[in-house]
């Protein structure tokens, strides 16, 4: 009794969460922790828990897919996970194999058009796992309505140095002048594959960190991050819609505080720098309260509506999908 009880108030919830989401961010990182921990507390093995763990990975895809999320990247094996004993780090390779070439054959892959790639130092990967990332990038590589990327081997700062070192390389060999160095040069240099910039990390497990997680997508994006307690193998739908809802809370937070310094910046500054503050104003004034919102904010003020819509849309992003600032 008390379990069907506890079935039908979770479902409630999670009917009640559905409802509070407005819409869904593009990328989602999930650290997938505490699959060993949840192993030992049920009197299982490793293995166990990673399996375990597996099959919540696939419940969070289809989750995913059903609000509109269009880019997932699981960190799957980080570096550090070559230090584990042999036989767990054997045991997790033949999962990362079947799991992989299940995916890549699977029908409900083909038929949404899920991209699978593989990001991290897969060259440090046994032969038989590389084979299984070449197999499932291969049968998918068409697709492009939704993005699955599985970070093996990754480690954030080793790819950041790497990227580093490449253009380190390439200014001494002349191919490229440092003055031409920006943002796109270090991103072509981390990943074969584009990767979108993060809007929300979820982790669970209790852990209150991103372990060196896309630190140049998600950092530099200002992505949400939502911490939670249940370990990867019993985390539910209820907890991914509170992660998303954690996201639409940062992104309203964003609006709110832009707004404000808009407002703040109105008094103090040239004409130029005005038109584009009032232009602020207008596109976030429904953010603040409404005990803030400086007089005549309810009317457009005259000419202004216009003079950020050349490069940004109405949330205050740009072509990139970051954020003006």
């Amino acid at each position: 009794m008390k379990r069907w009880f506890r079935r039908r108030v979770d479902a409630a919830y999670e009917r009640l969460l559905s409802r509070e989401i407005a819409g869904a961010p593009t990328h989602v990182a999930v650290i997938q922790d505490g699959n060993r921990r949840y192993a030992r507390r049920n009197g299982g093995d490793a293995h166990e828990g990673h399996r375990a763990g597996a099959q919540t990975t696939e419940q969070v895809l289809e989750w995913c897919q059903d609000i509109g999320v269009e880019e997932l990247t699981l960190y799957t094996f980080s570096t550090e996970n070559f230090n584990r004993p042999e036989d767990e780090r054997e045991a997790l390779y033949e999962l990362l194999c079947e799991k992989l070439t299940e995916f890549a054959d699977a029908d409900r892959v083909h038929d949404n058009e899920v991209c699978i790639q593989a990001i991290g130092e897969i060259d440090l990967l046994p032969e038989h796992v590389r084979d299984a990332v070449a197999y499932a990038e291969r049968r998918t590589q068409e697709y492009d309505q939704f993005v699955l990327n599985i970070a093996l081997a990754y480690g954030g700062r080793s790819r950041l140095l790497e990227a580093a070192r490449g253009v380190a390389r390439d200014v001494d060999a002349d191919k490229i002048d440092p003055g031409e160095i920006d943002v796109g040069t270090i991103e072509q240099r981390l990943y074969d594959q584009p990767v979108r910039d993060v809007d929300l990390i979820i982790r669970p497990g209790g852990e209150e960190r991103t372990s060196n997680f896309l630190p140049w997508h998600a950092n530099g994006n200002e992505a949400a991050v939502f911490f939670c307690t249940p370990y990867w193998p019993e985390f539910s739908k209820a907890d991914f819609l509170r992660g998303i809802r954690t996201y639409e809370h940062r992104k309203e937070s964003w609006r709110r505080t832009r707004a404000r310094r808009a407002l703040a910046l109105l008094g103090a500054v040239s004409e130029p720098e005005l038109t584009e503050a009032q232009s602020i104003v207008n596109r976030f004034r429904d953010s603040l309260p409404v005990g803030e919102r400086p007089p005549g904010a309810d009317r457009e003020l005259t000419g202004v509506a216009d003079a950020g819509e050349t490069t940004s849309n109405d949330d205050g992003l740009d072509s990139s999908s970051r954020a003006a600032d």
